[in-house]
């Protein structure tokens, strides 16, 4: 999915790995605050100030810098969907090794593309029906299921509980359920 830079105030988004936000300012920084000094090359940036939905932080990301951490915009209803399939029939390799495994999970979950979300969450889910998943492997199977509800949520305009029931839904169809907290 081709990563867009160009948001408006008020346009909801996607931080990867933090999950959803809406841009509430564009503005040039440093603002006019005395001692601020966060300038590059010694000239003003404009940034991104968005809030994150989760837990409200404000976040700034410079508009040069909002490519390479992959900011990006929700997703259509039809993304969701597809992403809804995968889960329900989709095929899911899990890596064997766990060092291999674990970094190319990162990578997805760094990617900022929902579908690849997915792959992690049920190539993790898969692999604990078998064995115990890592403290590490564990987290990421968290991250993963909230930055799939919230977006799900976001888009579909559910309540988090509403979109964890279609996620629950899509996993059954493939013999898969959340891990107990």
């Amino acid at each position: 999915m081709p990563v867009t830079t160009s948001f408006r105030v008020g346009e909801k988004v996607v931080y990867p790995t933090h999950g959803v936000g809406v841009i509430e300012e564009i503005h040039c920084w440093p603002g006019n605050k005395a001692g601020d000094a966060r300038r590059e090359g010694g000239a003003e940036q404009k940034v991104y100030l968005l809030r994150l939905f989760a837990n409200s932080l404000r976040v700034m990301v410079p508009l040069t810098n909002a490519q390479s951490v992959g900011l990006r915009r929700i997703v259509k209803t039809s993304e969701i969907d597809r992403v809804l399939a995968y889960l329900a029939d989709g095929d899911c390799l899990p890596e064997a090794d766990w060092k291999c495994r674990f970094r190319e999970n990162t990578e997805k979950m760094r990617s900022g593309s929902l579908l690849q979300v997915a792959q992690v969450l049920k190539c993790l889910l898969l692999i604990s029906r078998s064995k115990e998943l890592s403290f590490r492997e564990r987290k990421m199977l968290d991250r993963a299921r909230y930055l799939l509800i919230s977006e799900i949520a976001v888009v579909k305009n559910l309540a988090d509980s509403a979109a964890e029931a279609l996620l629950s839904k899509a996993l059954a169809a493939a013999q898969l359920r959340f891990l107990p907290s």
